[in-house]
Protein backbone atom coordinates (compact mmCIF):
# COMPACT_ATOMS: atom_id res chain seq x y z
CA UNK A 1 0.00 0.00 0.00
CA UNK A 2 3.18 2.51 0.79
CA UNK A 3 3.64 3.08 -3.19
CA UNK A 4 -0.33 4.05 -3.53
CA UNK A 5 -0.11 6.05 -0.14
CA UNK A 6 3.23 8.07 -1.53
CA UNK A 7 1.44 9.77 -4.09
CA UNK A 8 -0.03 11.60 -1.70
CA UNK A 9 2.96 13.00 0.56
CA UNK A 10 2.93 15.85 -0.59
CA UNK A 11 -0.71 16.88 0.97
CA UNK A 12 0.07 13.80 4.22
CA UNK A 13 3.38 15.13 5.14
CA UNK A 14 3.02 18.44 6.04
CA UNK A 15 0.11 17.61 8.17
CA UNK A 16 1.75 15.23 9.46
CA UNK A 17 -0.47 12.56 8.61
CA UNK A 18 1.80 10.40 6.48
CA UNK A 19 2.67 6.86 7.79
CA UNK A 20 6.18 6.06 9.10
CA UNK A 21 7.80 2.93 10.13
CA UNK A 22 9.31 5.24 13.04
CA UNK A 23 6.28 6.03 15.09
CA UNK A 24 4.81 2.66 13.95
CA UNK A 25 2.16 3.27 11.99
CA UNK A 26 3.87 0.94 9.46
CA UNK A 27 4.18 -2.58 10.65
CA UNK A 28 3.40 -5.81 9.96
CA UNK A 29 2.02 -6.50 13.79
CA UNK A 30 -1.40 -4.72 13.47
CA UNK A 31 -3.05 -6.01 16.61
CA UNK A 32 -0.49 -4.11 18.29
CA UNK A 33 -0.07 -0.86 16.27
CA UNK A 34 -3.98 -0.89 16.90
CA UNK A 35 -4.29 -1.81 20.68
CA UNK A 36 -1.29 1.01 21.16
CA UNK A 37 -3.66 3.51 19.22
CA UNK A 38 -6.67 2.38 21.50
CA UNK A 39 -4.55 2.43 24.43
CA UNK A 40 -3.40 5.83 24.12
CA UNK A 41 0.29 6.00 22.75
CA UNK A 42 1.33 9.54 22.16
CA UNK A 43 3.75 10.70 19.78
CA UNK A 44 5.93 13.29 19.88
CA UNK A 45 8.46 15.34 17.57
CA UNK A 46 11.32 17.23 18.55
CA UNK A 47 11.03 20.67 16.81
CA UNK A 48 15.11 22.20 15.59
CA UNK A 49 15.24 23.91 18.46
CA UNK A 50 14.75 21.38 20.82
CA UNK A 51 10.96 21.77 22.01
CA UNK A 52 8.89 19.13 22.08
CA UNK A 53 4.96 19.62 21.74
CA UNK A 54 2.68 16.60 22.47
CA UNK A 55 -1.09 16.54 23.65
CA UNK A 56 -1.47 15.18 26.71
CA UNK A 57 -5.08 14.95 27.56
CA UNK A 58 -8.19 16.80 27.37
CA UNK A 59 -10.14 19.37 29.53
CA UNK A 60 -12.81 16.45 30.19
CA UNK A 61 -9.45 14.37 31.90
CA UNK A 62 -9.31 14.32 36.04
CA UNK A 63 -6.70 16.32 37.50
CA UNK A 64 -4.94 12.71 38.60
CA UNK A 65 -4.30 11.61 35.00
CA UNK A 66 -3.57 14.58 33.46
CA UNK A 67 -0.80 14.60 36.39
CA UNK A 68 -0.11 10.89 35.37
CA UNK A 69 -0.01 11.84 30.95
CA UNK A 70 2.61 14.86 32.04
CA UNK A 71 5.29 12.36 33.81
CA UNK A 72 4.37 9.49 31.55
CA UNK A 73 5.56 11.63 28.48
CA UNK A 74 8.45 13.75 30.69
CA UNK A 75 9.52 9.98 31.22
CA UNK A 76 9.09 8.80 27.43
CA UNK A 77 11.03 12.14 26.65
CA UNK A 78 13.76 11.18 28.70
CA UNK A 79 14.31 7.43 27.70
CA UNK A 80 14.78 9.39 24.40
CA UNK A 81 17.49 10.63 25.28
CA UNK A 82 21.01 9.61 23.23
CA UNK A 83 23.82 8.35 25.11
CA UNK A 84 25.88 11.07 23.95
CA UNK A 85 24.37 13.80 25.52
CA UNK A 86 25.85 15.45 28.91
CA UNK A 87 24.27 17.44 31.15
CA UNK A 88 20.39 18.53 32.00
CA UNK A 89 18.20 17.19 29.46
CA UNK A 90 15.12 18.87 30.14
CA UNK A 91 15.33 22.26 31.31
CA UNK A 92 12.12 24.00 31.23
CA UNK A 93 8.44 22.82 31.50
CA UNK A 94 5.39 24.52 30.19
CA UNK A 95 1.78 23.42 29.88
CA UNK A 96 -1.00 25.13 28.56
CA UNK A 97 -4.18 24.45 26.75
CA UNK A 98 -4.48 24.62 23.31
CA UNK A 99 -5.10 28.66 23.02
CA UNK A 100 -4.36 29.29 26.73
CA UNK A 101 -0.97 30.88 28.11
CA UNK A 102 1.81 28.26 29.50
CA UNK A 103 2.42 27.65 33.18
CA UNK A 104 5.55 26.94 34.01
CA UNK A 105 6.37 23.90 36.02
CA UNK A 106 9.51 22.72 37.72
CA UNK A 107 11.24 20.18 36.21
CA UNK A 108 11.96 18.04 39.27
CA UNK A 109 8.47 17.74 40.20
CA UNK A 110 7.70 15.72 37.31
CA UNK A 111 10.93 13.77 36.74
CA UNK A 112 10.67 12.80 40.61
Amino acid sequence: MMPLVGRLGKVLGPRGMMPNPKIGTVTMDVTNAVKGAKGGSVEFRVEKAGIVQAGIGKASFSEDKLVENVKALADAVSKAKPAGSKGTYIQRVAVSSTMGPGVKVEPGTILG
